[in-house]
């Protein structure tokens, strides 16, 4: 089980700042990961239709969408941070 958060436009998006998920054995990595939620529809096509539109933290660090998610505990998924 994977506990994904959604933060910023994302979250508004889905509808909700989080969930808990048991992906299929094929999902492998962070892109098809949100690969696979984004065939949910609704909210979830809408936030994660363009991949390059997010940034994914994988156990709390930054990393690319290409990072394995076996053994993974949490995954946060949002748009691009900017700073000010």
């Amino acid at each position: 089980m994977i506990r994904l958060l959604y933060f910023a436009w994302v979250r508004e998006a889905i509808g909700k700042d989080g969930e808990a998920v048991d992906p299929p054995a094929d999902v492998a990595d962070v892109a098809a990961l949100v690969a696979w939620l984004a065939a949910r529809g609704g909210g979830y096509a809408e936030a994660l239709a363009d991949p390059a539109r997010l940034r994914a933290a994988v156990d709390q660090t930054f990393a690319p969408l290409s990072t394995p998610i076996a053994g993974v505990g949490e995954i946060a998924l949002f748009p691009p941070v900017t700073g000010g």
